[in-house]
């Protein structure tokens, strides 16, 4: 096809076609081996400057590699990242990670049991009611949702109508969320950064503890955090796409961030300025241009978000549960309120920070410092490599200090900066509730901007200055790891001295290292080991314990908040990272003893033989998800997951009583331990029944069959 070109120049202009054509065929070579440097791409630029005329770009353009990606602007010649073919090892070991991130997450999670009975019991009643599953109700009798939209609950639900209502069917969707969560950060990073920062990222976020914690676990953050990497990825395709594509990559972007925010509300919305930011700044085209694909982002955001709201809200009161969590029964107060500002400044049903002091399972004291304190419970689960993203940003940043706007690897660190930034200052200052596994949502931002900067850094390995910023990073981590090991001081006691002596030799090693690049590939390799190794062997403590509870943490000891509000096999876990010792806790279940204990047997049978839309009511969803679980019955949730809901009140209450539809009481249920209490109309509820029928003791529990009052 180059022939007829090459016809129609002169001679001295033919040699240099060929020139040209034999350049890009090298270079076109060295992209298959996989990309060389995502530096200031000098090499080919020099190339093309001595040897091509400017007549014959156009015959021979340049091969698709980082270096032409960074410096072609322009919307009709936007050079493809290293994105499309990859080096033979880059399959391998994309399906290494993938397979080791499966077995990490999957690994004995039957241990776990239902892990969260709040959200099983929603995921049970979804495989009774069709109502239930749309609306997320706690029961299958439909009388109260959970506190959080239902679409983290929809995989779940689906894989328990199809396996039956398990562990293993509640939490397998939760591991596979993770590992597609990995997937996609590497594969964003990929097109940045190259194969190899891109599995890295993919590692560092696979081994974050929070992360292996979250992702065995039937919480919303999973799901999340998954939603939000994906919409990273598609911001990242937009970035490096032509104004077609990039306009639907970002809508999609904008559509999996309205997807989280039925997820987990308005946590979801922090990533929104991060986003939109490294659009405006870094994508091609004119600036109205970006800015009105910004703005169509936004409206595919509310379409992915409002679709289900409109349709919660627009149901009458009537046809569907109350709206848990909420004062007035709205899905858009519960959106503005308890999951939204009441989040941000406290109140509307919310503790934390403000409310709760130095509770390490509600975050401790709020302030810059709560992501790095062992008394806020956050260190442990996602500050191992914090302080290291947050130098790494700068030196990032300062290394792409020349390049041009639509720069990728600098588009991505504002993209993930951003979302660093952004979120973590957000959970350091929220006066509500917030506790420690929700810093999840840190960890890809923190896997992406360690990889991004690290290949950066390997590209000017050679330089002086580059070898020093390394070796400072290392030396950082491996000092503050030892720093957390050592909250534990009863976990691998020998780890933190050893990872301090390996990193250091390391450090000093890429400093010495001057161009012997063997040396620099060694010292690299080491330092990677000591800067993983207190991550590591914590991720995989977190997976050798079995979690449940509420308010699960990461670590050497299985932890979680009871059903009373203490933790399962130590007091401090949450502080520390699981550290041994503490108060056991009691539970709230009627019938059980200790924490998350099941029903006893003969109080299970009791409600197993009831034929009413309710087996029973009880104060509180601590108390009724345990029941539920254990009998496959619809147990009524009297005042919400913190049992201060007003819903039933006193006279609806006593209207399903008249209809038939509630067969038993059952006393001495609690809200969640650490809420604000019960609620009035649930006092209402408990004077009128001890009023009005009799009671009777099963296995120590009070009960009160409503089908016979006393007068």
């Amino acid at each position: 096809m180059q022939f007829p070109l090459i016809m129609q120049f002169p001679r001295t202009e033919q040699r240099h076609t060929e020139a040209v054509t034999e350049a890009a065929q090298a270079d076109l070579s060295a992209a298959l081996a996989g990309p060389e440097s995502v530096g200031t791409g000098k090499e080919t630029s020099m190339t093309l400057s001595t040897t091509t005329p400017p007549d014959t770009l156009e015959a021979a353009p340049p091969p698709d590699t980082p270096q032409t990606a960074a410096r072609e602007s322009g919307p009709r010649r936007r050079a493809r990242p290293p994105g499309g073919r990859q080096p033979p090892w880059a399959r391998a070991g994309l399906a290494a990670l993938l397979i080791g991130t499966s077995v990490l997450y999957l690994w004995g999670l039957g241990a776990s049991g239902y892990g969260n009975e709040y959200y099983a019991a929603a995921v049970q009643a979804a495989t009774k009611s069709w109502k239930a599953f749309f609306f997320g109700s706690l029961d299958a009798g439909n009388a109260i949702t959970v506190d959080k939209p239902a679409f983290f609950l929809w995989p779940m639900d689906i894989s328990a109508r199809i396996f039956g209502v398990n562990s293993w069917s509640l939490l397998v969707p939760q591991a596979l969320e993770g590992v597609a969560a990995v997937a996609l950060l590497a594969a964003a990073v990929r097109r940045v950064a190259g194969p190899a920062a891109g599995l890295a990222a993919g590692a560092i976020l696979a081994v974050t503890p929070v992360a292996v914690l979250m992702f065995r676990f039937d919480n919303p953050d999973a799901l999340l955090t998954l939603l939000l990497t994906a919409a990273a990825y598609a911001t990242v395709r937009a970035l490096s796409s032509t104004s077609g594509r990039s306009t639907r990559w970002l809508a999609l972007a904008g559509l999996l961030v309205g997807l989280g925010f039925i997820t987990k509300m308005g946590q979801a919305l922090l990533v929104v300025p991060a986003l939109a930011g490294a659009y405006l700044w870094a994508a091609s085209g004119t600036f109205g241009r970006r800015v009105r694909n910004v703005l169509l982002a936004g409206i595919a955001m509310i379409v992915g978000a409002g679709w289900w709201i409109a349709i919660v809200q627009l149901v009458p009161a009537s046809d569907r549960p109350y709206i848990g969590g909420s004062t007035t029964n709205s899905v858009l107060e519960l959106a503005i309120g308890y999951n939204g500002l009441g989040r941000l400044l406290g109140g509307s049903g919310n503790g934390g920070g403000g409310g709760y002091g130095q509770n390490a399972s509600f975050g401790g004291a709020t302030g810059i410092e709560r992501l790095f304190s062992s008394s806020s419970g956050m260190a442990t689960e996602i500050a191992w490599l914090l302080p290291t993203a947050l130098l790494a940003l700068a030196a990032g940043v300062w290394l792409r200090r020349g390049a041009p706007r639509t720069d990728l690897p600098r588009a991505a660190l504002v993209l993930f900066g951003g979302w660093l930034v952004v979120t973590g200052l957000v959970f350091s200052y929220m006066q509500g509730t917030i506790h420690p596994y929700y810093t999840v949502a840190l960890a890809p931002a923190i896997a992406a901007i360690v990889a991004v900067t690290g290949r950066l850094l390997w590209d000017e390995r050679e330089t002086v200055s580059a070898r020093v910023i390394a070796a400072v990073l290392l030396e950082v981590t491996v000092i503050w790891d030892a720093h957390l090991l050592g909250l534990t001081p009863t976990f691998l006691p020998w780890l933190p001295a050893v990872l301090v002596l390996l990193g250091t030799a390391a450090a000093v090693a890429l400093v010495a290292a001057g161009r012997w690049r063997r040396l620099v590939a060694v010292a690299l390799l080491v330092g990677v080991v000591s800067g993983a190794g207190g991550t590591v062997a914590y991720a995989a403590s977190t997976a050798a314990q079995p979690h449940s509870g509420s308010v699960p943490s990461s670590g050497p000891v299985a932890s979680g908040m009871g059903m009373a509000g203490s933790r399962t096999g130590g007091g401090t876990g949450g502080a520390t990272g699981g550290a041994t010792g503490g108060a056991t806790g009691t539970s709230s279940t009627p019938g059980g003893s200790g924490d998350q204990a099941s029903p006893s047997s003969q109080l299970v049978a009791l409600l197993t033989a009831t034929t009413t839309r309710w087996a029973a009511a009880t104060d509180g969803s601590q108390s009724a998800a345990p029941l539920q679980l254990a009998s496959g019955k619809a147990v009524m949730s009297i005042g919400g997951f913190t049992g201060s809901d007003a819903y039933p009140t006193l006279a609806q209450f006593q209207a399903y009583v008249a209809a038939g539809l509630i067969h038993y009481f059952i006393a001495g249920g609690q809200g969640h331990g650490g809420g604000p209490g019960g609620s009035s109309s649930a006092s209402e509820i408990s004077s009128w029944v001890e009023s009005s029928y009799s009671s009777t003791t099963v296995d120590g529990v009070t009960v009160y069959d409503l089908s016979t009052p006393t007068s």
